[in-house]
């Protein structure tokens, strides 16, 4: 379990601690480091820093997730390796197997460390970097430190929403059987994952875990400063929405990219922002309200064209659903649209063999029961049984207390 917290801190993160002489003796050891533009401290000292001057580490390797180690790249955009002074490599390219790295990536270190910022949603990727990566660096003889951070949304079990992922439905939004909005810090998700996916070597796997944070802490409640993780998740309400607001990349609706608060706003042409906002029932609707509007967005779906929609204001966030929020807007969005909404048929996460909607909801159902008109009372109370089974089996991987 968590340290206690020295210093007067309120939360650290497994960085913070590592920056003050805690955690595992690095002097002089050869690492490679899996981080991204938010690996920093809650003094925003990046960990690329930290790790060299006050570890005392010698850097092998740098590995970038999604959107690279600078967060620059748009969605599903392939990442270039290359970086001036040291060896860096991509671990989203062109293709599946581009997502794991190679041996020879690492460069001979003794050490993998991985520090990424996840928002607390099965869709996110840097969870599933962190897996495939751990499970390499094990495969190649190599200890792993994964320092920990708060999970943005929090993790009571009440807060969890979604069922898994079917067996075959498997992709890089959903690697493992996980409810969507998992209430789990990268450190608790990455042990079970590699428990269940049955790693070898898992007992050279060290997690730093964050000292102070509890289950019951939403981020700003941290202190930590927020870094974007990637180019549209730009605050901490963005985070809020992300879980339900996701699944409109499984259609032609835009999710807002190209706007300034992504996920937040969402439409398309043929949405009438009134009419949505009205069909919404009051069970989707806690901690939030709906503001009906236009926008135009400036690049991604829909760019320079006049879409109708409606922005999420998030009022509460201890009281929002995000997921059934957005089952709720995917179902009227449906009602509403006479034919105008399609599920996105296109390649997504390297799978073009099914529709993009199924690998974020772990299967079929969420689609079948949209198009057979179910309520969201209905579509919710479906996933009811996996989100128990979920949240037996999560029991055993969690390290902080409520």
């Amino acid at each position: 379990m968590q340290s206690p917290t020295e210093g007067g801190c309120a939360v650290m993160s497994g960085l913070d601690r590592l920056a003050a002489g805690e955690g595992p003796r690095l002097t002089g050891a050869s690492v490679a480091l899996l981080c991204h533009a938010a690996s920093v401290s809650r003094t925003l000292e990046h960990v690329i820093s930290i790790v060299q001057e006050k570890a005392g580490a010698r850097l092998s390797a740098l590995l970038g997730p999604e959107h690279g180690i600078d967060a620059i790249a748009q969605d599903m955009e392939p990442v270039a390796d290359g970086a001036p002074g040291i060896a860096c490599h991509s671990l989203y390219g062109d293709d599946f197997a581009s997502l794991t790295p190679t041996a020879a990536m690492f460069g001979g270190a003794e050490w993998l460390i991985c520090d990424l910022q996840d928002v607390g949603s099965r869709y996110y990727t840097y969870v599933w970097t962190m897996v495939l990566a751990t499970e390499a660096a094990l495969a190649a003889g190599m200890k792993v430190l994964i320092l920990d951070r708060p999970n943005p949304l929090g993790g009571l079990d009440a807060w969890v929403e979604g069922g898994g992922v079917a067996a075959g439905e498997e992709s890089f939004v959903g690697l493992h059987d996980v409810a969507v909005r998992h209430g789990m810090t990268c450190g608790e998700l990455v042990t079970m994952a590699l428990a269940e996916r049955g790693a070898q070597g898992r007992g050279r796997v060290e997690v730093l875990e964050c000292a102070g944070w509890r289950r019951s802490m939403l981020f700003p409640e941290t202190d930590l400063p927020w870094v974007l993780p990637s180019p549209n998740m730009p605050l901490f309400t963005t985070a809020c929405v992300y879980p339900g607001m996701c699944l409109v990349e499984g259609t032609n609706l835009s999710e807002g990219r190209g706007l300034t608060r992504p996920f937040e706003i969402f439409g398309a042409p043929f949405i009438r922002g009134e009419a949505l906002a009205a069909a919404i029932p009051a069970v989707a609707l806690g901690g939030v309200r709906l503001r009906p509007l236009a926008f135009k967005p400036c690049f991604h779906k829909f760019a320079g064209a006049r879409c109708g929609g409606v922005q999420i204001h998030v009022e509460a966030p201890r009281a929002i659903r995000p997921l059934t929020l957005g089952w709720a807007l995917l179902a009227a969005c449906w009602r509403q649209s006479e034919g105008a909404m399609r599920w996105r048929t296109e390649r997504y996460e390297f799978v073009d063999d099914r529709p993009a909607i199924d690998l974020l909801a772990g299967g079929a159902w969420l689609r079948a029961a949209i198009e057979g008109g179910a309520s969201v009372e209905e579509i919710a109370g479906s996933q009811e049984a996996g989100r128990g089974r979920f949240l037996a089996r999560r029991r055993g991987f969690l390290r902080y207390a409520e």
